[in-house]
């Protein structure tokens, strides 16, 4: 299965097409506000509003032979733990190598926004080219997904 952390997700077409290729369900979590898809490949997931309510539903599904598509650091580092594979929307894979890192940068960023709150944004928008990589990446951990669990 592969799973869309959905809200502020800008590869959810990307997604439904590899899904649909390998024949996989996809869940689109969400707390609301996404269009439905008519592929019956493709379930749409409504959570209620609340502070990490589609993460949580998604950490508690996810396991081996999974893809979990999110940006979301903490959600990435649980289904990493789990057995998931995790794919970022600009193509970058979340491993158990590189999670330690991603959640203390993270971490050190959240400190430096605190300590100056006039440092606004990221800074780098999403390009053609992330989109590349993503539909590359999401590939690629789709079939190792499978391999994990044969």
């Amino acid at each position: 299965m592969i799973y869309v952390d959905a809200d502020a997700c800008p590869v959810k077409p990307e997604a439904e097409r590899v899904a649909t290729r390998h024949k996989l369900t996809l869940y689109i979590v969400s707390n609301g506000g996404l269009r439905p898809s008519a592929n019956p490949l493709v379930e749409m997931v409504v959570v209620p509003d609340g502070p990490d309510v589609a993460d949580q539903w998604i950490a508690e599904r996810a396991g081996p032979g999974d893809v979990v598509i999110t940006g979301d650091i903490p959600l990435a580092a649980k289904c990493i733990n789990a057995g998931a594979r995790v794919v970022r929307h600009n193509g970058e894979i979340f491993t158990p190598a590189n999670i330690g890192q991603q959640l203390a940068m993270r971490d050190l960023m959240t400190d430096i926004r605190a300590a100056d709150p006039f440092r606004q944004g990221s800074g780098k928008g999403f390009t053609k080219a992330d989109r590349s990589r993503f539909l590359d990446a999401l590939e690629r951990e789709v079939q190792r997904a499978k391999r994990d669990v044969a």
